[in-house]
């Protein structure tokens, strides 16, 4: 049985989603700004945003809130120990293209931590939702990390993030190593969904630098809810997640793949970029 709170973080997910596929059919007309060098955020991640953060306060309203276009908003009651962690679409630039890959990620953090995790795929109407010693599921099905028990062979997913550019031919030099031992590396240009679709089994491993709390929060539970590990590129945990503004690197997969993964972003020099 889910946890209250994981069924108010699905109802907002959804109101969320449903924002987003209404306004699918008109992206020629979306108001687009560009945040950062290559970093873009639409009319459609705030009005999903403030769609997201209704649904979540109505039942919560003492919680604070960060979201990655409405930043840190404190709780009814000023400060508290939990935190939404929102992300109203993460795969902007997929999504203002056509591209059907992106996401609603909501976390709950109880002080730095995720305690709740739910990652909504509007398109495939998939819910993956975990909760901190509870598992992991997708539509209400127990998922698991796969079974890979080492590179060879192993799909791994990456990304390649504006803020991290100047690190590009560091991370190439990591990809060689990777791809000598792994069949394939992706960059689907959703970290959550690389996240989520790790913690199903779906991909053996992912790395990246760059992102911050609302691109990883809710993947971060799921990964480790469904028996995988998550540390950074040095091979430390995670730090505090719900910290907003601090771009970071992560590592994802089984025991096994991270290990080996990260090894290899250490012998490649990449982690040494940082």
């Amino acid at each position: 049985m889910q946890q209250p709170a994981v069924n108010i973080m699905v109802k907002a997910a959804r109101a969320g989603g449903n924002i987003l596929l209404r306004h699918m059919n008109k992206l020629d007309a979306i108001n687009v700004v560009e945040k950062d060098r290559m970093d873009y955020a639409s009319e459609v991640d705030r009005l999903a945003e403030v769609a997201v953060v209704k649904e979540l306060r109505r039942a919560y309203p003492e919680y604070a809130v960060l979201g990655e276009e409405g930043g840190e908003q404190k709780g009814s009651k000023g400060a508290s120990r939990y935190t939404w962690v929102i992300d109203p679409l993460d795969g902007t630039s997929n999504y203002l293209r056509g591209f059907p890959h992106w996401c609603v990620s909501i976390a709950l953090c109880e002080g730095p931590e995720p305690l709740y995790g739910v990652i909504f795929d509007p398109l495939r109407n998939e819910l993956f939702t975990a909760t901190r010693g509870g598992g992991a599921q997708l539509n209400d099905k127990r998922i698991r990390v796969a079974e890979r028990k080492d590179l060879a062979g192993a799909s791994i997913s990456t990304g390649f993030h504006p803020r991290e550019r100047s690190r590009t031919a560091a991370q190439f030099d990591c990809l060689r190593q990777v791809l000598s031992v792994a069949e394939d590396v992706r960059r689907s240009g959703s970290a959550a969904l690389d996240l989520a679709y790790v913690a199903a089994g779906r991909s053996d491993g992912y790395f990246e630098a760059g992102v911050q709390a609302w691109d990883i929060a809710a993947g971060i539970l799921l990964v480790r809810e469904a028996g995988g590990k998550v540390c950074d590129y040095r091979g430390a945990a995670m730090g505090p997640v719900h910290v907003a503004l601090q771009s970071r690197q992560i590592v994802a997969g089984n025991l096994r793949v991270a290990e080996a993964l990260q090894k290899t972003i250490v012998a490649s020099g990449y982690a040494a970029a940082f």
